[in-house]
């Protein structure tokens, strides 16, 4: 009787501590994931962190499209035509993305790294549901949680399906096909892949979500002079 009436004092202090922790964790404009989520960031790039040394890609020979970057097209966030042809002399940085992913506080880098190279840098994020249901939200809801939540103000393109399915977008298939692209054929295999294509509209770099948007690899890409 004593052990189960401690068995039972037990669970109930367990349990206010974890409904405590996860209050505590609750941030303004986030969902209960969401939050927790944000919070174990760190540790989930750590223990990511050996993986995306291997699945990296780099255009070793500098080859060269067979379509032009600049002649895609897309729909913002607010259904306005994007111009791609606006892109040409800096560099830009494709990535897919989700509200409700382990990766999601990437999107606070990404804000940060478009600030760092303000000048020479485009970043444009790429909402998908395509990994798990991890982005069930419309597009107001969508930029409504980016802005609140992480500030972010580098242009987003509406909702749209990244891999290699029915319905692809356009840019995506570009960045996935190297009949088109000149060598890559990696689709994102999951949230927060990246993508960063140079000033002549040149795809040169694949960086998978286990590499953070700020990480030396990515600043030295960025940085890099053709």
């Amino acid at each position: 009787m004593f052990k189960k009436t401690n068995m039972i004092k037990f669970a109930i202090v367990f349990g206010v501590l974890v409904t405590a922790t996860t209050l505590l964790l609750k941030k303004p404009g986030m969902s209960y994931r969401q939050s927790v989520l944000k919070t174990l960031y760190p540790v989930i790039m750590w223990s990511s962190k050996g993986v995306g040394k291997k699945t990296s890609l780099v255009n070793k020979e500098y080859a060269l499209p067979s379509v032009s970057f600049y002649s895609l097209s897309a729909k913002d966030i607010e259904g306005k035509d994007f111009n791609f042809a606006s892109l040409k002399g800096k560099k830009v940085l494709i990535v897919n993305t989700a509200s409700d992913c382990g990766f999601t506080a990437q999107y606070e880098a990404l804000e940060k790294l478009s600030e760092q190279f303000k000048d020479q840098l485009v970043i444009i994020g790429f909402p998908s549901n395509d990994f798990k249901e991890q982005e069930s939200g419309d597009n107001q809801n969508i930029v409504s949680f980016c802005k609140k939540n992480y500030g972010v103000n580098f242009p987003l393109m509406e909702k749209s399906i990244v891999i290699k399915k029915n319905h692809q977008n356009e840019v995506h298939k570009w960045l996935s096909d190297m009949t088109i692209n000149g060598w890559c054929h990696q689709e994102p295999s999951w949230n927060f892949c990246k993508y960063l294509i140079n000033e002549q509209g040149v795809l040169t770099h694949y960086f998978p979500m286990t590499v953070d948007p700020l990480a030396p690899a990515v600043i030295a890409a960025i940085e890099a002079k053709k």
